[in-house]
């Protein structure tokens, strides 16, 4: 007897049930953005723009503010976080559990870091009225 078994799901249904799990509406726009994000299965470091032009690569018509809008929705949902490098470039980072980083200078590439070999001991005590949300560590590199 031979085992049936279902098919893989597609890109637009991983990224549909993405959407479904944070109790996001799968707008046109929102399932264009998280196909590219997750349709493959593994996760992504991003950037708006590159987000973009991902989209429009694929076909898809986009306007950069709405990439903007729906990655901010995506983090509000839980889906996401961001990673700022500096004051003017943010990552968008669909493994959203916390976890290290590494920036390559160089070339502006952001990669997980393995979390297993960070350790921190301690963190300073958060001011009066004020809790720790998170802890971002971002670890730059450039080559030798």
């Amino acid at each position: 007897m031979t085992e049936t078994r279902p098919s893989p799901a597609t890109p637009r249904d991983r990224a549909a049930d993405w959407l479904h799990s944070a109790g996001l509406r799968p707008t046109r726009q929102r399932l264009a953005l998280a196909e590219r994000l997750v349709g493959d299965g593994h996760d992504r470091h991003v950037t708006a723009e590159s987000l973009y032009e991902a989209t429009g690569a694929a076909g898809e018509k986009v306007s950069l503010a709405t990439v903007y809008n729906t990655l901010r929705t995506f983090c509000e949902a839980g889906l996401m976080r961001e990673i700022t490098v500096d004051g003017a470039r943010s990552y968008f980072d669909t493994r959203a559990e916390d976890h290290p980083h590494f920036f390559w200078e160089e070339d502006g590439h952001l990669s997980d870091a393995p979390a297993a070999e960070l350790h921190i001991d301690r963190l300073p005590g958060a001011p009066e009225g004020a809790e720790i949300a998170a802890v971002d560590v971002v670890i730059r590199l450039r080559r030798k």
